[in-house]
Protein backbone atom coordinates (compact mmCIF):
# COMPACT_ATOMS: atom_id res chain seq x y z
CA UNK A 1 0.00 0.00 0.00
CA UNK A 2 2.50 2.37 1.33
CA UNK A 3 4.63 1.32 -2.03
CA UNK A 4 1.41 2.43 -4.35
CA UNK A 5 1.02 6.03 -2.20
CA UNK A 6 5.18 6.27 -2.60
CA UNK A 7 4.68 5.77 -6.69
CA UNK A 8 1.45 7.92 -7.14
CA UNK A 9 2.32 10.82 -4.71
CA UNK A 10 2.69 13.54 -7.40
CA UNK A 11 -1.22 12.07 -9.09
CA UNK A 12 -2.40 12.19 -5.37
CA UNK A 13 -1.74 15.56 -4.85
CA UNK A 14 -2.87 17.39 -7.64
CA UNK A 15 -5.99 15.81 -7.33
CA UNK A 16 -6.56 16.80 -3.79
CA UNK A 17 -5.58 20.56 -5.17
CA UNK A 18 -8.25 20.40 -8.16
CA UNK A 19 -10.71 18.76 -5.52
CA UNK A 20 -9.62 22.43 -3.39
CA UNK A 21 -10.25 24.34 -5.85
CA UNK A 22 -13.21 23.57 -7.14
CA UNK A 23 -14.65 22.79 -3.81
CA UNK A 24 -13.60 26.72 -3.28
CA UNK A 25 -15.52 28.00 -6.51
CA UNK A 26 -18.37 25.58 -5.52
CA UNK A 27 -18.61 27.30 -2.01
CA UNK A 28 -18.26 31.03 -3.36
CA UNK A 29 -21.22 30.35 -6.02
CA UNK A 30 -23.48 29.25 -3.23
CA UNK A 31 -22.56 32.47 -0.97
CA UNK A 32 -22.93 34.25 -4.24
CA UNK A 33 -26.21 33.06 -5.11
CA UNK A 34 -27.19 33.19 -1.40
CA UNK A 35 -26.31 37.37 -1.15
CA UNK A 36 -28.63 37.44 -4.17
CA UNK A 37 -25.70 38.17 -6.77
CA UNK A 38 -26.55 37.02 -10.35
CA UNK A 39 -23.93 34.29 -11.46
CA UNK A 40 -23.63 35.76 -14.98
CA UNK A 41 -22.02 39.14 -13.35
CA UNK A 42 -24.10 41.34 -15.50
CA UNK A 43 -27.43 43.29 -14.97
CA UNK A 44 -30.62 41.73 -15.48
CA UNK A 45 -33.23 44.24 -16.51
CA UNK A 46 -32.68 43.41 -20.21
CA UNK A 47 -32.48 39.48 -19.69
CA UNK A 48 -35.82 37.87 -20.77
CA UNK A 49 -35.62 35.47 -17.64
CA UNK A 50 -34.85 37.93 -14.92
CA UNK A 51 -38.56 37.21 -13.58
CA UNK A 52 -37.11 33.51 -12.92
CA UNK A 53 -34.21 34.12 -11.35
CA UNK A 54 -34.50 36.67 -8.82
CA UNK A 55 -38.49 36.51 -7.77
CA UNK A 56 -39.38 39.17 -5.46
CA UNK A 57 -40.43 37.97 -1.96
Amino acid sequence: MFAWISENIATILICAALIAIVAAIICGMVRSRKKGKSSCGCGCTDCPMSGACHSEK
